[in-house]
């Protein structure tokens, strides 16, 4: 097919503008004095036609109506359209009342004239893209594999129009989970039923495949269409991105993909006060310890969106800073971006840090949060990182006058049974002394929530592992459960609470439901492709310091509700600065202390904290224990 130059069409679209105005000029005539103009109006109707001209030629090129294509003529050419055929009417009108009033031009027809414009150009380029698309819906209509679209939202027209164009799909029907629009339609392609008709409808078209436009609906609603469609033996199921992750309205066909376990544990999308969020960091100096970390580089991430003047990016890792370093070497910001390799137990080197930085804000995500790791071997090791190292940067912050701290906890914190658990609530205790102490103009603000989904050691990758090498699948008790949370809702919770508390507050984010661990390896073994008697499940029995359930409240607390539907403050148990150098001085005696003597003295300082007596895990090559998890790296151990 010949291609033309796009200089030559754009003289083309000129050339159809100029044919429109001189005929709309003469149509508003005619149509002003019904067909018959009367011989005077004659003479002015020429006199006056190359000044019109020329306003309109100048107004259609000044508001860009020939940088786009009509093939994908849209809303934004329609109001380009308007913009300039107004603005050329303006003037029409100052020149026929003011400038040159000697040529009498009716004032029906500068109303009549851009109302003519406006319909012509508007629906010749529309019934351009009409005719094109129609073209090319029809040479390919018989093409490509049948899919049906579930959803019927904008993205479901978007992602119908991008299929229209590609050989390798052929759109044959839609669903709407609602049941409002069964009968219409769309793009050609009918809405024949809701979710209860997924069977007769892909039956009858003889489908294999469909695609879940809903990333606007709530989880709930994505999670039933899923769910209908996995029961259609042999359906190949697909989805769009999440609505969090689709950058713009249009939809690509890179962005399909094949459903997976996160779509089914997936959750809504998270609504920001991003006023309150830009105040707190837009042009401020923010500092992110664990930066290299699952949750600590997505904080940075986010905080990147709101244009902070700089932001510290701290890690123990080497290797772990150098990789988000390489990430946001591709990025483009005006965020002046500094990499510092430290140890928040270092505390002169963190009290320098902040005396020369002086961040507005702090958040502490460097922690080791490996259960069964810290357990036994690394007790010390547990409390001197999570617990003394929050001390001694949570205290350097006070001291620099930082006015904002936020601790990234975990509900592992909560009645904790192993130590990675009870550091954590001495972490939250330790804040929470701090912000009693006085002349205190530090804002202390813990936030407490579970497992995150793609974070380091989580089940999923390794569940995935699992199927790929033929099973079993290892899940160590059979009513196990766990809350499951995006990274990135996480992280924007985080920054949310920020920007809520005064103070002291140990913030709670709501979870969601939590999901059994069987059930989810169940649901990745048949999203796999396979069925449960292909993969076998085997229970290896709870590790040390493990919970059948987590709990993201102790049992003496309490919440209060806040101005966000997910996030609470738990009324827990507070600290004094008496307390606090009590626990100080005790953790700098631990490295002398056995194991043993160490997990005892732990019940004084968290109450709720009940060890697990359960002997410490074969840790030999040879040894079966640890099959549940992969052993983390070094650079894993942070947030």
């Amino acid at each position: 097919m010949l291609k033309l130059p796009s200089r030559f069409l754009s003289l083309l679209a000129f050339l159809h503008d100029a044919i429109v105005i001189i005929a709309a000029w003469l149509m508003a005539f005619a149509l002003r004095f019904n067909f018959h103009i009367p011989e005077q109006f004659i003479g002015y109707i020429w006199e006056s036609l190359p000044i019109i001209f020329i306003f309109h030629s100048v107004a259609f090129y000044s508001f860009g109506l020939y940088k786009g294509v009509w093939r994908f003529a849209s809303l934004p050419d329609l109001k380009r359209i308007m913009r300039a055929v107004s603005f050329a009417a303006l003037l029409s009108a100052t020149f026929a009342l003011l400038v040159h009033p000697s040529i009498v031009i009716p004032r029906s027809v500068l109303i009549m004239n851009p109302m003519l414009l406006l319909l012509t150009m508007g629906g010749s380029r529309f019934i351009y893209r009409a005719w094109k698309e129609r073209r090319l819906f029809n040479s390919i209509a018989l093409q490509g594999k049948p899919v049906i679209v579930i959803g019927v939202e904008d993205t479901s027209f978007n992602l119908i129009k991008e299929l229209s164009k590609n050989p390798e799909w052929r759109v044959v029907a839609m669903i709407d989970p609602s049941n409002k629009l069964i009968g219409r339609e769309i793009m050609h392609t009918k809405v024949e039923g809701g979710l209860e008709d997924m069977a007769q409808i892909a039956a009858r078209h003889d489908c294999q495949h469909c695609m879940i436009a809903m990333p606007g609906s709530r989880h709930e609603k994505r999670r039933l269409a899923v769910e209908a469609a996995r029961k259609v033996e042999g359906m190949e199921v697909l989805t769009l991105p999440a609505m969090s992750d689709l950058i713009s309205g249009r939809v690509s066909l890179s962005q399909i993909r094949k459903i997976d376990v996160e779509d089914l544990l997936g959750r809504d999308v998270v609504q920001l006060d991003t006023h309150g969020l830009s105040s707190m960091l837009a042009n401020k100096v923010v500092l992110v310890s664990g930066a290299a970390g699952s949750i600590g580089s997505e904080l940075c991430r986010q905080i990147l969106s709101f244009h902070p003047a700089q932001l510290i990016c701290l890690d123990i890792s080497e290797y772990a800073l150098y990789t988000l370093q390489q990430e946001f070497s591709q990025w483009v910001t005006d965020t002046e971006l500094v990499y510092l390799v430290a140890d928040v137990k270092n505390q002169t080197r963190i009290q320098r840090i902040l005396q020369s930085h002086q961040p507005d804000v702090v958040l502490h995500a460097g922690a080791y949060k490996h259960v069964p790791m810290m357990e036994h071997f690394n007790v010390v090791e547990a409390l001197q990182n999570n617990a003394h190292g929050t001390y001694q940067v949570a205290a350097a912050c006070q001291a620099a006058g930082v006015p904002t701290f936020v601790l990234v906890s975990t509900d592992k914190a909560v009645n904790p049974t192993n130590v990675m658990g009870a550091s954590k609530r001495l972490a939250e205790l330790i804040c929470q002394g701090l912000q009693h102490a006085d002349n205190s103009n530090t804002r202390f603000i813990t936030v407490r929530f579970g497992n995150v989904l793609g974070s380091s050691g989580s089940v999923i990758p390794k569940f995935r592992e699992q199927i790929a090498h033929g099973g079993p699948i290892t899940i160590t008790h059979p009513e196990i459960t766990r809350y499951f949370m995006s990274i990135p809702e996480a992280a924007q919770l985080v920054l949310q609470a920020a920007t809520m508390g005064n103070g002291g507050e140990v913030f709670v984010l709501d979870m969601g439901t939590p999901v059994r661990i069987i059930d989810l390896a169940r649901d990745m073994i048949k999203l796999s492709g396979l069925q449960e008697q292909d993969i076998r499940i085997e229970f290896t029995g709870l590790r040390p310091g493990e919970k059948l359930y987590e709990e993201l409240l102790a049992d003496d607390e309490n919440t209060l509700p806040t101005s966000h539907e997910k996030l609470r403050i738990a009324q827990a148990r507070s600290a004094d600065a008496r307390w606090l150098a009590n626990l100080l001085e005790w953790l700098s005696n631990i490295p002398h202390l056995q194991e043993t003597q160490i997990k005892q003295d732990l019940q004084r300082w968290v109450e709720e904290y009940q060890p697990d007596t359960r002997p410490a895990p074969d840790v030999s090559l040879r040894g079966g224990a640890l099959s549940l998890d992969t052993l983390p790296s070094p650079s894993q151990q942070i947030h």
